[in-house]
């Protein structure tokens, strides 16, 4: 009798929905339960905050307001900084991951695309709105070269070492599809950058500037029939490498839940990046390295070390072609939706940022691009060829290091 009114309260507190549209099981908070709110809030937190060890480094953004409201110490603050925005980088792909279990694939596919970068594009409005146009530019295209040279080639790498009596394949056509559409996002820079330095425009001055905003409408436009056929035609793609739930596993926090953590990471995200994009050009100072380096190097490989981690672990369960969703995935995110998307948002604010990232970061990006289409042509992989690619990030790192930013010089 006594396990009958326990049995009763527990369906009292829970109720599991068995037929989701997605065939997994659902927990849900019923009303009624003085108690159930409370000890939900709890086991909550518990799952999304202290199941992390990443989770380790949240203190770190009070940490940083402190040092920025008590010390001169601009370069301490900037680290400080970074290193508290990646947990909550990663939580916030965590929470969207959440809420895509309780949508159809088509909703999940697009909440993983919306939010995959969403760090960046919190990141680059701030500095739009503190007239940071040239940060946003730098910044962008170092999250597309880290994810396609550093992480990628750590995935070869680390799969290659795991797998070194194995070849590991990938979807051959998804790989040539990304490659496409990352040539297309090197034409939609390269023409602006073009019209610049030859001289040719029809009204210098706004020509440059008129091309890019057209040309960043039409990007977006591109990016959405891209998601379209990825999440309609061609459902065994992913947009952005997400892992899918197998058909036996459950969300771990409920719907709700999920959203109100994602709020509460976008939010503190916002915080933490408008203290951080304030201090990069005394980070610049303090460290004595330029800003175009910060931008384009550091700020992309400790501001997405998470989501870089969880390529790598693809990679090593033999599952590349997550590992290419995370890494290409996430470039083709950036270059056709992140770069545009911000072109139109500056548009819409009254400032002037175009799609000339200038001669030297064009030009790297161009190459680097051909060297990632090279290396997935035949649809395999090995540690040589991430090795390959690891040296090539070295050699783009090394080059910014030295490189003076003509608009910063």
């Amino acid at each position: 009798m006594e396990f009958d009114d326990e049995a009763a309260e527990h369906r009292r507190l829970f109720r599991v929905e068995t037929n989701s549209p997605q065939g997994k099981a659902v927990f849900s908070l019923e009303q009624g339960g003085a108690k159930a709110p409370k000890n939900a809030v709890i086991q909550s937190f518990k799952i999304v905050i202290l199941s992390n060890k990443l989770n380790l480094l949240l203190p770190l953004g009070p940490i940083a307001i402190l040092v920025h409201y008590l010390t001169d110490n601009k370069g301490l603050f900037f680290l400080l900084s970074l290193l508290g925005i990646t947990p909550l980088a990663e939580r916030l792909g965590y929470a969207t991951e959440q809420l895509a279990c309780y949508t159809g694939p088509t909703v999940g596919g697009l909440l993983n695309a919306t939010f995959g970068n969403v760090t960046e594009l919190i990141i680059s409005i701030i500095a739009l709105k503190n007239g940071m146009i040239r940060v946003v530019q730098l910044t962008l295209l170092g999250s597309i070269l880290s994810n396609m040279l550093l992480v990628l080639g750590f995935s070869f790498f680390c799969g290659g070492i795991v797998f070194s009596r194995k070849q590991q394949v990938f979807d051959k056509g998804n790989a040539v599809l990304n490659s496409g559409m990352l040539l297309m996002a090197v034409m939609s820079l390269l023409f602006p950058a073009l019209l610049h330095y030859t001289h040719s425009e029809v009204h210098a001055g706004s020509s440059e500037l008129a091309l890019s905003r057209s040309t960043s409408c039409i990007m977006l436009v591109a990016y959405a029939a891209y998601l379209f056929f990825q999440l309609k035609s061609q459902p065994s793609f992913l947009p952005e490498g997400e892992e899918t739930l197998d058909d036996d596993e459950v969300p771990e926090i409920s719907k709700w839940e999920a959203i109100i953590w994602l709020l509460i990471f976008t939010a503190w995200v916002s915080l933490l990046s408008g203290y951080l994009v304030d201090a990069i050009e005394g980070a610049s100072v303090s460290w004595n390295i330029p800003i175009s380096f910060i931008s384009v190097i550091v700020l992309p490989i400790v501001g997405n070390a998470a989501e870089h981690a969880g390529a790598i672990m693809f990679a090593m369960k033999d599952k590349l072609d997550l590992s290419l969703g995370v890494a290409i995935g996430s470039s083709i995110q950036i270059s056709m939706f992140a770069v545009p998307f911000c072109v139109v948002i500056s548009w819409m604010m009254g400032e002037q940022m175009d799609l000339n990232f200038q001669l030297f970061e064009t030009a790297t990006l161009f190459i680097t691009v051909i060297v990632i289409a090279f290396f997935l042509q035949e649809g395999t992989s090995n540690y040589f060829k991430g090795l390959m690619l690891i040296l090539s990030y070295l050699i783009v790192a090394a080059s910014f290091f030295v490189h003076q930013d003509p608009d910063q010089g």
